[in-house]
């Protein structure tokens, strides 16, 4: 009888999907602009969309779809540099303090009906003026905040100058304010529509809303309007309209695109990873001729976490056994066997490659002798002859933690695994319960400042990232020199300088840097990838 409920159930929610989409397909028709499926770019997101308000931009599945609706000041390319958007140009003085933006003077909100009728106006630098408030508006209480954070005031000078001051200088604030939560947004639209504005959005970008009916489906149409233009004067976007499911099983998804209902598919999971990967990360031939594969590298490095605040007893109060934790395992096996050769081994700094910033120093290598050596060196100093770790982790990188368990095992390091929820490990994390943690640090920014700041002093959890509170005061001066230094090469050396002082203190164990996968159907043409792993579809095309 179960079974048969379910299936029931299914069959109905089936059915009202179909029955959105024919209303939707209907609706075109009767306005005499059917467009084909070459014309829609079909994407599933597991995890749903909670908001398509920029000032919610948090995470990866709402980013996405903001991305396609919203402009900012600038934009970063797939190699992650500062481009213009909506300002056209910009200038920044010499102390690094005062920011100055001309916009473009053709860029227009989506057309939307308020009060009535159809409006749409030109973006003027009153509309960032508005923008950046709401952002630090503690009613509207954004997670986005923060990135306003260094900012002492800014200003609208006329219609098309935009100034910015900040209380001091901060080398990577273009790259912030390249985030989705620096979007410029309609005034008139959000006081119309109120709470009601997450899921009425009016935007700049190519695309523009059309309908969402949460939990199913989103469609987004291509913005007759948009501002942008290819390299040979064709406007932008080529897509006639992009159609987001949320199915939240990604063995589903996965059925779905080898079925080529979707032409897009994010990352690896385990459910499916050897059915279409082969260990070394090749397509399995089955795939080769049917599915194109792009990887690259990901600005995200996965690591254990060593909580130095913690009780005097705990093993990993000592430097010994962080080194010998670290000299204890094979990276490079682990990516093979457990990530089917998705990803890097971590066998350099904390900072990941993919930034500039990565400087390849000597880091941690498989040696075993070494390890045993270490522990040996720490039972002879302390007299604690059975030194004892747990890593916590969550049940997605269970695999990783049980591998390293097995591994310190051979080096004499009692090593047990706790499992516990995400939302348990992140507060966990967060209030210092966690002698050993599994946890990844993925940029916000396309600087190296995301990963050295999550070991300042001064940004103890839970007033800051640094979860390890390492605390070393040759770290903290560089640190303070390098927010300040607007030299590139100087504060990328000052980095560098950073990230070799955590690779031999030892205060985390990085694993591997990520890498970007996406999956397409061999007609999608123009579809990039970068180190953020921003979808950008204005310049994508189906055969």
């Amino acid at each position: 009888m179960q079974i048969k409920s379910t299936i029931k159930i299914n069959v109905r929610r089936n059915r009202v999907v179909v029955l959105i989409t024919l209303l939707f397909l209907f609706s075109c028709a009767k306005k005499k602009s059917i467009y084909t499926d070459n014309q829609v770019f079909r994407y599933n997101e597991h995890s749903n969309v909670t908001s398509l308000d920029p000032a919610f931009a948090k995470d990866q599945r709402n980013i996405w779809a903001v991305n396609q609706l919203y402009n900012g000041l600038v934009q970063l390319d797939d190699s992650l540099q500062v481009e213009p958007s909506i300002a056209k140009s910009w200038t920044i003085s010499e102390d690094g303090k005062r920011y100055q933006f001309t916009l473009r003077n053709d860029v227009q909100f989506h057309k939307h009906i308020l009060f009535g009728k159809d409006s749409t106006r030109n973006v003027v630098a009153k509309d960032f003026e508005y923008s950046f408030n709401r952002l630090l508006d503690k009613n509207v209480a954004s997670p986005g905040g923060w990135v306003l954070q260094n900012v002492e005031n800014f200003k609208a000078e006329n219609d098309s100058i935009f100034t910015i001051n900040l209380k001091q200088p901060f080398p990577p604030f273009l790259g912030l304010l390249a985030m989705k939560y620096c979007s410029v947004v309609s005034k008139e639209a959000v006081e119309f529509f109120g709470n009601e504005f997450r899921a009425n959005p009016i935007g700049t970008g190519p695309f523009q809303f059309k309908l969402w009916v949460e939990n199913t489906k989103l469609v987004l149409r291509k913005n007759p309007l948009y501002f942008e233009q290819d390299e040979n004067g064709n406007s932008l976007p080529y897509l006639e309209a992009v159609a987001v499911t949320f199915l939240p099983d990604k063995q589903s998804e996965f059925l779905q695109f080898i079925q080529g209902n979707i032409d897009f598919m994010k990352s690896l999971d385990a459910s499916y990873k050897d059915d279409i990967l082969n260990t070394d990360g090749t397509l399995k031939e089955k795939y080769a001729d049917k599915i194109r594969m792009q990887t690259g590298a990901y600005l995200n490095t996965e690591y254990l976490g060593i909580y130095l605040d913690g009780e005097e007893t705990f093993a990993t109060k000592s430097k010994l056994i962080r080194q010998a934790i670290n000299y204890g395992f094979d990276r490079e096996k682990m990516i093979t066997f457990l990530r089917n050769g998705i990803g890097t081994p971590a066998t350099s700094g904390f900072i990941p490659k993919g930034l500039p910033s990565f400087n390849n120093q000597q880091g941690y290598s498989y040696q075993p002798e070494k390890a045993k050596a270490l522990v040996l060196q720490y039972k002879e100093e302390t007299g604690n002859n059975n030194p004892q770790i747990t890593i916590t982790t969550n049940s997605n990188y269970l695999d990783l933690c049980e591998f390293i368990q097995r591994e310190l095992q051979k080096i004499g390091l009692e090593t047990k695994v706790d499992v516990i929820p995400p939302s348990t490990l992140r507060q966990g994390k967060a209030s210092g319960k966690l002698p050993v943690f599994r946890a990844s640090w993925i940029a916000d920014y396309p600087d190296a400042e995301n990963y050295v700041s999550l070991f300042y002093s001064k940004n103890f959890t839970p007033n800051g990232p640094n979860y390890t509170h390492f605390k070393n005061e040759l770290f903290d001066n560089l640190y303070e020199q390098s927010i300040k230094e607007v030299n590139e090469l100087k504060r990328r050396k000052l980095y560098q300088q950073m990230d070799s002082i955590i690779i031999d203190e030892a205060p985390v164990v990085p694993l591997y840097y990520d890498e970007v996968i996406r999956f397409t159907q061999k007609n999608v043409k123009g579809l990039g990838i970068n180190p953020i792993d921003l979808l950008d579809l204005k310049r994508v095309k189906k055969d």
